[in-house]
């Protein structure tokens, strides 16, 4: 009897273990040469943005001067255009508002601002969504008829929503409002959208997959939308429980046992589509190894005839903070990762460092 007990008991503790895998795919790839590793941290420049106080700009909304940046500058968008980086960044003003700001550069490194934000709140039929939070958080591709595509965050002060824009030029913009217009989505948090693209040469664009523009958002989990334009999405969802469909999750143990969200474009490459993307290590049953709420970035590869599909998954980050300025500033111990480009034969990943300031690493 003890014996039959005895095995009833090893047979219950073998099955916990399977179902309290971390593992919610099978791992396709023999190792993780898809990744993009090996970025440094460039010490001897960074941060390479800070807050300005003398950047003054008149909000058409309160018809007041304000120091657009005087609070924080953060969680910058990249894109090359003309033989230049330019960069889309959140920056905030005393009250929090955000707004994007635009600094270019010749190298990838040495950046010189503009005075004024190119985009933000305004008397328009965003405004419910953008004000008074302001408008956060860029995403920017070139479609294949280059045209920018934007995707941001919209924040009213109590709900985010994901949002898009377009331009020719990067400085003039066409709000196309919610990307989940659907009734029962536009009220929904949501944020972050990563657009699959592709690298063909020196050039990154917009790309499609059976026919259609595909893209990762959220942050909590990860989701899918897609489009035959680049401009109107379309939620993917389970067909029998109409709800959206999942396709990155949270692991408990990791430093991504919080939350996940998306860093910038998603690579489509041999192998599969690469994702990099920010993970929050949670308060309890998270990485022990770093502070609670740390963030820190990683990657995902999925299939590359079908973007739902996860194949493989790093362990670990490759990107979190370790440097003064990341661990300590508006939110401690935050590596936020948003832009990447391909520039002079280097990829260059910028990201926002403790809500603060905005940084630069370089692959090696």
């Amino acid at each position: 009897m003890n014996i039959m007990k005895q095995t009833i008991t090893l047979l219950f503790l073998f099955a916990l273990i399977g179902c309290g895998s971390n593992s919610t795919y099978k791992s396709e790839t023999k190792n993780k040469d898809w990744a993009m590793l090996n970025f440094v941290k460039v010490d001897s420049l960074n941060p390479i943005l800070e807050p300005q106080l003398n950047q003054v700009f008149q909000s058409p909304i309160s018809n007041k001067q304000v120091h657009w940046e005087e609070r924080n500058v953060l969680n910058p968008s990249a894109i090359v255009k003309d033989g230049k980086v330019y960069l889309i960044y959140r920056a905030q003003d005393k009250d929090m508002t955000s707004r994007l700001g635009l600094a270019i550069s010749e190298d990838g490194l040495h950046f010189k601002k503009q005075p004024a934000p190119i985009f933000y709140p305004d008397n328009d039929t965003m405004k419910q969504y953008e004000w008074k939070g302001g408008v956060e958080d860029p995403r920017i591709i070139e479609s294949e008829n280059g045209t920018y595509i934007m995707t941001y965050t919209s924040y009213d002060g109590k709900t985010a929503r994901l949002c898009l824009a377009s331009s020719k030029d990067l400085k003039t913009w066409t709000k196309h409002g919610l990307v989940l217009k659907e009734e029962k989505h536009k009220d929904l948090w949501s944020k972050s959208g990563a657009i699959v693209c592709k690298l063909d040469g020196d050039k990154i664009t917009s790309t499609k997959i059976k026919g259609k523009y595909w893209m990762y958002f959220g942050d909590t989990d990860l989701y899918l939308t897609t489009s035959e334009d680049l401009i109107h999405w379309e939620v993917a969802e389970n067909e029998e429980s109409k709800k959206m469909i999942t396709v990155l999750h949270p692991r408990m143990g990791y430093f991504d046992s919080r939350l996940v969200e998306p860093g910038p474009f998603a690579l489509l490459q041999k192998e599969g589509i690469v994702l990099i993307y920010n993970g929050s290590n949670a308060a309890n049953y998270n990485d022990s190894s770093l502070p609670k709420f740390t963030y820190a970035a990683s990657q995902a590869l999925f299939d590359k005839e079908n973007p739902y599909k996860l194949i493989d998954r790093m362990e670990d980050y490759f990107i979190h903070p370790d440097k003064p300025y990341e661990k300590t500033g508006e939110v401690n111990e935050v590596c936020f990762v948003e832009g990447l480009v391909y520039f002079k034969k280097q990829w260059f990943l910028y990201y926002g460092t403790a809500d603060s300031k905005i940084a630069v690493a370089v692959k090696k």
